[in-house]
């Protein structure tokens, strides 16, 4: 099975399974001396994990990370850092009902057409738990951004037909953590909520938007061409489960602006650093960072599993009636903030390490 690495310099491999005894991720490439805090790492993990509110999942897994290599003393050694996570609430008998047949809008029918077998217990690979381990490995790559002054912060902006239309920077996103949508404006977040508890109750799932905001980032950053910086992330955001759309800057809404209002233009500031007057670019020109902040969004699908009948096939081409059981998100944007985050820090650091092994 290919496809379980992200990176070319910071690179990261995931394995486990849903269901299995537990979940891993081998990091290579992470510069040595980098501080390592367990509770940041820990945190992050925390706010993605199933459980943590009543609008999440309620399997209960404490997501404790254990580190087994590239870590001395607190810092990172540069050798491959490895780290896992346990597994400790499995419920396989919940999918005993979905083993020969084919859940809508779930990867069932296609792994099986491309392996010829599936694991059936919560989708095996193809299930979001696998992301646990990438909110690990983005912690540690945050650490890295960190040293250069970089910050990365994520939030719900869209649950539904309710929308944060706002610029992530005029927003107090110090709010996000305050509440159990994370949404920094709390009279939206309290919408949003009173959406997804209603849709939960009818057995039903509701999509949203992740919206994240990147600041301090170089100028400098990216490879133009087919690993333009942009591209980058619109790959890494794709590779997240239930993700359906990436936009960034002024995305999908440039389409309606003419080019005079469009384009960015430049200015030196009293630093006398070179910045632009809008930020309809997102902070990213030719594939290569300009030294603005750099924001896109992440639009996610309702939950494909519903606590509903639907009519579907077995693999034999059997139609079956199927209903939905055992514990699942009735929106997954609330605990996509984290993952988002992790990979927009793996992207970046990926690309900075890049450009300093150019300057060797």
């Amino acid at each position: 099975m290919g496809g379980n690495s992200f990176g070319k310099i910071f690179k990261i491999t995931t394995f486990g399974e849903s269901h299995g005894k537990g979940l891993g991720v081998i990091i290579d490439g992470c510069p040595s001396g980098i501080p390592v805090d367990m509770e940041k790492i820990q945190k992050d993990l925390d706010r993605r994990k199933p459980g943590q509110s009543r609008i999440v999942t309620q399997r209960k897994e404490n997501d404790q990370i254990q580190i087994l290599s590239g870590v001395f003393e607190g810092v990172t050694t540069g050798t491959p850092i490895s780290m896992i996570i346990l597994n400790t609430d499995q419920k396989s008998k919940d999918y005993g009902h979905i083993k020969n047949s084919y859940r809508p809008s779930h990867a069932d029918f296609t792994y099986d057409q491309k392996y010829g077998f599936r694991d059936y217990r919560g989708g095996g690979r193809s299930s979001a738990r696998e992301t646990a381990m990438r909110v690990a490995a983005g912690s540690i790559a945050k650490a890295v951004l960190e040293r250069i002054g970089v910050s990365i912060q994520a939030y719900v902006s869209k649950v539904g037909k309710i929308e944060l239309n706002e610029l992530p920077e005029t927003l107090d996103l110090s709010q996000t953590e305050q509440n159990i949508v994370r949404c920094p404006d709390p009279e939206t977040a309290s919408e949003m909520e009173d959406l997804i508890v209603k849709t939960r109750k009818n057995g039903d799932t509701i999509g949203g938007i992740v919206t994240c905001l990147v600041k301090n980032y170089p100028a400098g950053m990216g490879e133009p061409v087919f690993d333009k910086l942009h591209a980058e992330l619109g790959k890494a955001m794709l590779s997240i489960n239930a993700c359906k759309g990436f936009e960034i800057g002024s995305g999908f809404h440039s389409v309606e602006m003419n080019g005079s209002d469009h384009n960015d233009k430049f200015y030196v500031d009293e630093k006398g650093s070179v910045r632009t007057k809008t930020n309809y670019s997102g902070g990213i020109q030719g594939g290569i960072s300009n030294g603005m902040p750099i924001y896109f969004n992440v639009a996610f699908k309702p939950v494909a599993t519903i606590i509903q009948h639907q009519e579907t096939i077995d693999k034999d081409g059997n139609y079956v009636n199927l209903e939905g059981k055992g514990r699942h998100d009735p929106c997954v944007v609330p605990r996509a903030v984290p993952i988002v985050e992790a990979m927009a820090a793996l992207t970046l650091v990926d690309a900075y390490l890049m450009q300093q092994r150019m300057k060797i």
